[in-house]
């Protein structure tokens, strides 16, 4: 199965923490990044193909 994002729709899912940095959740695990760009790397890992 192919599996496909819009970059923008997954920065949406990145909600600000108040020390600083997101946490970001894909398929049922939480993550927490510094920078909203990681997301790329996360959902590739995730086996997504990501669209800009």
């Amino acid at each position: 199965m192919i599996k496909t994002a819009l970059f923008e729709t997954l920065l949406e899912s990145a909600v600000p923490l108040p020390e600083g940095g997101y946490t970001f959740t894909l398929e049922g695990k939480t993550y927490h990044i510094q920078d909203t760009l990681e997301i790329s790397k996360i959902a590739q890992d995730h086996g997504y193909i990501i669209i800009y």
